[in-house]
């Protein structure tokens, strides 16, 4: 719209000259009408973006075996073994069950988190060495997660509402066009992070980087990379990501060995008894 404001500024003679104030202003005035406008589809989009990928199609239930690797400078890698259980109960609810099972000093740790529909949340650590389960309270969901870059936080369902999303624009990731969204919590006492951005694949509906940032900060501290999806059982899903604290440079990856969807994952799995005693998580182990 401005190219014909401009083509008539200068070929109007004498009174195109006069007239360039009151171009800029029109455009001033344009620009301040359109602005909220643009904000709103904007926010429109990143909402509808972000429901998108939360309803990305994954299964009832999924139960997968795993690695996790941990990397710092001047250490050697620590590795590690572990099965991860999800369960999707009615009305919006999902449990989750994490079970170490490699090496000896970690083997049979695990975490219980159990998402309700409401948005709340209940997490449960499982440390053999106190031979009883503890709750984790909300106050440490920035806590990491047996020394991973992962924070409680990240292992817990955080609902389409509990943020403020924006589409922001859309932006070539090793060579896939992505959606880039930002999210920012709704309330900012209901996360350790002041956003996020995301690099959503349209295809997949699977965001293949995340940046995260602390409240009120200018740059990323924290980076997810996927490096690999495949698609099981009909389902997209991610095999192979890599997490990143871009301040100490700590790394966690992530690898998935085999995962099995649907197979109807009984509620008992996802109880306190089964995450204090792994002969009742074994049998479903894939």
């Amino acid at each position: 719209m401005q190219t014909p404001f401009l083509t008539g500024a200068r070929l109007s003679g004498r009174g195109g000259l006069g007239a360039l104030p009151f171009l800029a202003l029109s455009l001033v005035l344009f620009w301040a009408l359109a602005m909220p406008r643009l904000a709103l589809a904007d926010a429109e989009r990143g909402r509808a973006l972000a429901q998108q990928v939360y309803d990305r199609p994954d299964g009832r239930d999924a139960a997968s075996r795993g690695t996790m690797v941990l990397t710092e400078a001047g250490r050697e890698p620590r590795v590690r073994q572990l099965y991860s259980y999800r369960r999707d109960g009615a009305g919006g609810e999902v449990a989750n069950l994490i079970r170490f099972t490699a090496p000896a000093d970690i083997a049979d740790t695990g975490l219980l988190t159990i998402d309700r529909a409401d948005g709340s949340t209940d997490q449960w650590v499982y440390l053999p060495a106190l031979g009883r389960d503890r709750r984790i309270p909300s106050s440490r969901r920035g806590g990491r997660f047996v020394g991973s870059d992962l924070f409680y936080e990240d292992l817990q369902d955080r609902k389409v509402d509990d943020d403020r999303h924006r589409w922001l624009r859309q932006e070539t990731l090793d060579g896939v066009a992505t959606e880039v969204l930002e999210s920012t919590p709704t309330d900012p006492s209901n996360s350790v992070y002041g956003r996020r951005l995301s690099w959503i694949d349209p295809e997949t509906l699977i965001p293949m980087r995340v940046d995260f940032y602390r409240p009120g900060g200018k740059t990323p501290f924290k980076r997810l990379r996927v490096h690999k999806v495949e698609r099981i059982q009909g389902y997209w899903t991610v095999t192979d990501s890599l997490i990143e604290d871009l301040e100490s440079g700590h790394r966690t990856r992530l690898t998935s060995e085999r995962t099995v969807y649907d197979q109807n994952l009984p509620e008992r799995l996802f109880s306190n008894r089964a995450l204090k005693d792994s002969a009742l998580e074994r049998p479903f182990r894939p």
